[in-house]
């Protein structure tokens, strides 16, 4: 297999798989989304952390049972084209899937801004958010232009960085607490919508978003050593670390912050809970964590963007022009990643951004649960019990969460269902009518999709 646009079979051990997974689960979302959680699951936000492990690790059963009987670097988009072939559906919760990670992006780059902005006397200086999200979408993009081979190892050294500085800050900020959880003596009167089960389950759906990281290993399975037997262990595996960690610091910021603090707080909840322990000290250690959190979350989550993207132009489920620009493919597409995600970054607060990923992903898991079942069950040996839980897991949380925001930010509902519903058909117009007279390739083997940066001149 070409190594030329990153794919190398066999270039990823079990360790190394489970370090990229953990790697890129445990990162922006844990600083951004614990005090999105604690706003809709009041004192028992760590157990929607706990519950939210146990939905991923059920969703996670149809992507090994996929990439153990069918290990590609297709990842998502190979197993929707499995369940459901080359049609409206596998484009639409394809583009889905992409969108969430460049909403992922917005939300990583919200981060970095508010939590950057904790180191000064930034009051009245909002408007920097936008434009240090901005900035550092650009440089992240910079940096992937310029493929520069020390990414790899800055890459490891920064998921070393964040999960040896999270648990740190786990540790010493329950140690200073006295290991009492503060969060449980507040919440407000317990009959509030968002102390109910409702809210409970609509913090549940954000914290999910917290381990969709996984679906990175099943993007890499063309890329994993015995892809068989190590993608389904690399992912079980990176989440069960992932669970410890989220536990022990939503428990951390609930032990120095009420839940009423936590939700004054929620964009920047982590350095605020560390301020009680380590005063100045512990906010600049948290500041710091979370900037090397954001800044290596987004160059690699803007590559990833950009490679699923290239994939499904090869697949030739999505159109693709060059609008004047050279190079690859894969160049292309980088542009187009960077600019959603920059707009998105400049129009929505931290709290919109994570509401369009969550239902975003969760809309795409279903429609992968459900096409696994009817059709391909058999075939990779699935239980259909585990796959009906999925799917039901998943409507509740998303069930709960739309209503919930349906109340709190009706607008934001409007947005999200308008984009699901621009998705699929304009992804239908294309494949009824553009597709026939778009001269570019179509659908390909696995390993020929591998190439999917490389340069078309078709267009």
């Amino acid at each position: 297999m070409s190594v030329e646009h990153g794919y190398k079979s066999g270039s990823l051990t079990l360790a190394g798989t489970v370090a990229m997974g953990t790697g890129v689960m445990i990162g922006a979302g844990i600083f951004a989304l614990t005090g999105q959680v604690a706003e809709f699951a009041g004192p028992l936000f760590p157990l929607a952390f706990v519950l939210a492990a146990v939905i991923s690790a059920l969703s996670a059963y149809t992507y090994i049972k996929m990439s153990a009987k069918y290990p590609s670097a297709g990842g998502i988009a190979m197993i929707l084209e499995k369940a459901y072939g080359p049609v409206t559906v596998t484009g639409g919760a394809a583009l889905l899937m992409a969108f969430s990670m460049v909403i992922n992006e917005s939300l990583v780059a919200r981060t970095f801004a508010t939590y950057t902005l904790q180191l000064f006397d930034a009051e009245g200086l909002d408007w920097l958010v936008p434009v240090l999200s901005i900035g550092l979408i650009v440089a992240a993009f910079l940096v992937n232009i310029a493929g520069n081979e020390a990414i790899g190892t800055l890459s490891k050294l920064a998921a070393i960085a964040k999960v040896g500085g999270v648990l740190i800050f786990a540790v010493i900020a329950l140690w200073a607490s006295g290991f009492e959880y503060a969060a449980s003596g507040s919440g407000g009167d317990d009959s509030s919508v968002l102390s109910s089960a409702g809210g409970f389950l609509a913090g549940t759906a954000l914290a999910i978003l917290a381990y969709k990281g996984f679906t990175t290993i099943t993007n890499s399975g063309g890329e994993v050593v015995d892809p068989k037997r190590n993608v389904g262990r690399a992912i079980m595996i990176s989440l069960g670390i992932c669970l410890v960690i989220y536990v022990l610091v939503s428990l951390a910021v609930g032990s120095a912050l009420t839940v009423e603090e936590i939700s004054a707080a929620r964009d920047y909840s982590l350095a605020e809970a560390a301020r009680p322990a380590l005063g100045n000290a512990g906010v600049w250690f948290t500041v710091v964590l979370a900037i090397i959190a954001t800044a290596s979350g987004v160059i690699a989550s803007i590559f990833a963007v950009s490679r699923m993207l290239a994939m499904l132009t090869d697949m030739k489920l999505i159109p693709h022009r060059h609008f004047g620009m050279p190079g690859r493919i894969q160049s292309h597409t980088l542009v187009y990643t960077v600019v959603l995600a920059g707009l998105l970054a400049a129009l929505f607060d931290l709290g919109r951004i994570a509401s369009l990923g969550a239902i975003f992903y969760l809309v795409m898991d279903i429609i992968i649960h459900w096409g696994v079942l009817r059709r391909m069950r058999e075939d990779i040996g699935a239980h259909p019990a585990v796959l009906v839980a999925a799917i039901v897991l998943d409507l509740l949380a998303l069930g709960a969460f739309m209503s919930l925001k349906a109340m709190q930010d009706p607008w934001i509902i409007v947005i999200a269902v308008g984009g699901v519903v621009a998705t699929f058909g304009l992804e239908r117009l294309y494949l009824s009518r553009w597709r026939q007279h778009d001269p570019g390739p179509g659908p390909l083997p696995d390993e020929a999709r591998s190439q999917a940066g490389r340069s078309d001149e078709s267009h």
